[in-house]
Parts: C-alpha cells; sequence; structure tokens
C-alpha cells in the first residue's frame, strides 16, 4: 500500500463480497482493511481468506481512521441505510445494485453524500465492459445516428434453491424485487445509460415457476424522452439460463451486445445502404455455457468492479465525473419500480424524464 493509497472497508460478507476483495487486490491505489457482517463467522471468513481485519460492529469499523471507501454489499434493502452511516462517518460510498429498494431511502442516501462531501457510486460494472464502451462511443460520434429502437434481455435461470438459500431473496423487504430488480438491473442501467431517459412505460410482472413473494419475469414496452421506443425483459425461469443482450439501433446503424460483447456492429457509413427491403443479419448461439452469470451468480468475472473501482478513486483524487453515479442508480431504480406500478395498475405509467 502507498502513501496515497485509499483503505477500504467491506460491509456484507455474502457471494458478491468477493469481487469487491477481488477486485481491491489488484488495484495498486487500494486496499482492504477490514470487513463487517451481522453474521460473525461469515465476515471472520472472508478476512481470513484475504488476510485483513473482522469487525462484529459497524461503527468501530466505520472509526477506524485508515479506511476512507466502504464497499456496502448488503442485501438491496439496507444498501441506503449503509451507506448513509458511512457518510456521516466521513467514508466514501461504493453500493452495490441496486443503489436500495425504494425511490426515499436512494434519495436519502444521495443527500447523505452530497451533506457529507464524499463521492457515491452504484454498481454498474458492465458500462466499463470494452463492448459497452464502445457502444457508447459509437452514439457520442454521431455513428448510429438518431437513435430508435433500443432493447434489453436478462433471461436467466435460477432454481428455488436459489431463493431458498438466503432469506432475502425474493422478498420485497430485502430484495425489493425478483429478476427485474436483482438480476434485470444491470441492464436496465445499460438501456437507459445509452438510448436516455425514458417518458413513460407500461409492464407486466408476473411469478410464474417459483414460491417467492415478486416476480420472476418481467416485460415492459418503453417511450424514451428522445422519441425512440424500446422493450425490456427479465427472467430468473429461462432454463439453462441465456445470454444477457442488448441491441441499440439508429438512423444510421445496429449493434448488438451479448454478456458484455458485441456481436454485431452494422454501420451506414462502413458498408453503404441497403436495398429496399434491406439486408437481413442472422446469429446462432452454440449455448449457454455453464459458467455464465445467466445460470451461476458466482460465474461473474470482477473485472468490471475493479475498472468501476478504479474510476471511484479517480472521482476522490481528482474529481473527475463518476461513470455510474448516484443519480444514475436512482434512473434504473424509478424505472423497476415503476414498471411494478405499471404491472399493479394494468395501465401506463409517467417517468420522471431526467
Amino acid at each position: 500500500m502507498s502513501d496515497d493509497s485509499l483503505g477500504f472497508g467491506i460491509v456484507g460478507c455474502g457471494v458478491i463480497s468477493r469481487w469487491h476483495a477481488n477486485a481491491l487486490s489488484e488495484i495498486p491505489e487500494a486496499k482492504l482493511i477490514a470487513v463487517n457482517d451481522v453474521i460473525g463467522e461469515r465476515a471472520d471468513a472472508l478476512a481470513a481468506e484475504f488476510g485483513v481485519e473482522s469487525f462484529a460492529n459497524l461503527d468501530d469499523m466505520l472509526a477506524r481512521d485508515d479506511i476512507q471507501v466502504i464497499c456496502v454489499a448488503t442485501p438491496s434493502g439496507l444498501h441506503a441505510e449503509i451507506g448513509i452511516a458511512a457518510a456521516q462517518a466521513g467514508k466514501h460510498v461504493l453500493v452495490e445494485k441496486p443503489i436500495d429498494v425504494t425511490l426515499e431511502m436512494a434519495d436519502r442516501l444521495i443527500t447523505a453524500c452530497a451533506d457529507a462531501g464524499v463521492q457515491l457510486s452504484v454498481i454498474s460494472q458492465h458500462r466499463f465492459d470494452d463492448g459497452l464502451q464502445e457502444v457508447r462511443g459509437l452514439i457520442d460520434s454521431g455513428r448510429l445516428g438518431r437513435l430508435v429502437v433500443g432493447t434489453a434481455s436478462t433471461k436467466w435461470y435460477r432454481t428455488q434453491g436459489y431463493y431458498d438459500g438466503a432469506d432475502w431473496r425474493g422478498t420485497w423487504k430485502l430484495d425489493g424485487g425478483g429478476s427485474l430488480m436483482n438480476q434485470g438491473v444491470h441492464y436496465v442501467d445499460l438501456l437507459l445509460w445509452l438510448m436516455g431517459p425514458v417518458k413513460s412505460l407500461v409492464a407486466q410482472a408476473s411469478t410464474l415457476a417459483h414460491d417467492i413473494e415478486v416476480e420472476d419475469d418481467a416485460a415492459a414496452l418503453v417511450r424514451f424522452v428522445n422519441g425512440a421506443v424500446g422493450t425490456v425483459h427479465a427472467s430468473t425461469t429461462m432454463y439453462p439460463g441465456l445470454p444477457e443482450r442488448l441491441e441499440i439501433c439508429g438512423t444510421e446503424g445496429s449493434v448488438a451486445i451479448d454478456d458484455g460483447t458485441i456481436v454485431m456492429k452494422e454501420l451506414k457509413d462502413e458498408k453503404g445502404e441497403t436495398g429496399a427491403y434491406g439486408n437481413r443479419k442472422s446469429t446462432s448461439s452454440e449455448g449457454v455455457a455453464s459458467t455464465t452469470a445467466a445460470s451461476d451468480p458466482t460465474a461473474i468475472k470482477h473485472e468490471g468492479h475493479r475498472r468501476q473501482i478504479v474510476d471511484l478513486i479517480s472521482a476522490i483524487k481528482s474529481g473527475t465525473p463518476l461513470l455510474s453515479s448516484g443519480q444514475d442508480g436512482r434512473r434504473a431504480l424509478e424505472f423497476i419500480l415503476s414498471v411494478y406500478e405499471s404491472s399493479k395498475t394494468e395501465a401506463p405509467v409517467a417517468l420522471s424524464g431526467e
């Protein structure tokens, strides 16, 4: 750890905590100092694995002068509560997705970080994927033209055992929702990041294949502020789990991304105009490998987390804008909550358009 490195603490020592810990171990400007969990044995196990200190009491960890950043990796419904405590202790905050499960708590967290003068970044590690960065560049340069259609799908598979394996999963109170809030939030965020704010949506959320409180399948038809249209589909019923897919189409080109990798890119400035009836493209898949997050959440690589932590460190040290901020996390949450509202009322819902 160099003299100008930042010390990190992790709150919540479940599955995703190791992605934070592994990412931190690869960043020279960061050092994991300590971990905390309400289940002491779980905190002790993670601390022993990474050679750091374990705390049973969060306040004791927050009092450490050598910790400047807190990674919040607790169940979703506790994100803002922990983040607020960290901010009030003068710590910068990196919170797992979603930012929280209610807009009220999201706003309280954003305000607490602003009042404390600390940075707040919400995990959206796929924004840092090479493929997504390339698509963002195509949009910013105008090579896709005026955006007209955007679609996002997360068609994954989770067994009943997945939900039964942790008492917070599949609950409104701590998970905040199901396939859309927990799994689909990543590609919801990417769709909003690339297509822009949403004007309105109409949606349906259902529980089709699991014994849980929340949905395991959700679909939405979207109208963006810029006039474009789109669809979102998130499910945990799709055996054995299909790739996450994002399609962005403009008047000058189209791009498709599977699991963060561009699998189709067609640009008029490279290939010219087609015939009157277009030039239909087809793609094929040889199947989904068993080691993808579609069927195994532990298969997620930590490279995206590493890049996002580096982005946060840059914001802390140099004041550079965050690629995924608290407001970005709030937008994704607003979208998801609007899907639930539309499904409940069976009517379109207008969003803030911000």
